[in-house]
């Protein structure tokens, strides 16, 4: 479903190196769409720096296509898994390298903030995080694999802080302290 343009557009970004999601939503007015949505894989037998130049070349046709307005990415946190981490955090750096080619505002919410945006719950479960997503944009099923939804999940926050930060500091410039 296209979305008219003078609604705003986020497009939510769930990092990874192997499959990468994204989703795009529009609102206008309350009301929220879902555009277009799905995920990004790379084989994972590929040298890090070819499965790095899919990502770039996928995002970048998929920034052409849909026109975000702006960007939403989730900003990352891990434990122990420090390798995988490192991977992660380069695929991160693909799309912020994008948007700062295209002059785009980038919202980096943390997993909690995602989760409380959307289910009202900073510890709520990813079933109930997809079950929100499905409700809000009126989808029929979660999308799948996950890292979809929790990219639709992203754009949604995205949007919710940026009305927030527009509605505190409606003269643009550094938001208020």
């Amino acid at each position: 479903m296209l979305a008219d343009r003078r609604s705003i557009r986020c497009l939510g970004i769930d990092p990874g190196i192997g499959r990468m999601g994204f989703g795009l939503v529009a609102q206008a007015g309350s009301t929220l769409t879902a555009v277009e949505y799905g995920c990004i894989e790379t084989p994972p037998g590929d040298l890090l720096q070819k499965r790095l130049l899919c990502l770039f070349s996928s995002l970048e046709e998929i920034f052409h296509r849909v026109s975000p307005d702006f960007l939403a990415v989730e900003r990352l946190y891990f434990g122990r898994n420090t390798t995988t981490a490192e991977a992660v955090w380069q695929a991160r750096g693909v799309v912020l390298l994008l948007a700062a080619q295209r002059g785009l505002e980038v919202f980096q919410p943390k997993p909690a903030e995602v989760k409380m945006a959307v289910a009202g719950n900073g510890n709520a479960t990813k079933a109930q995080v997809q079950h929100m997503v499905c409700e809000i944009l009126r989808l029929p099923a979660p999308p799948r694999p996950d890292d979809v939804s929790d990219a639709l999940a992203i754009a949604l926050t995205g949007l919710a802080i940026r009305s927030v930060q527009s509605r505190l500091n409606p003269a643009g410039g550094p938001a208020p302290c």
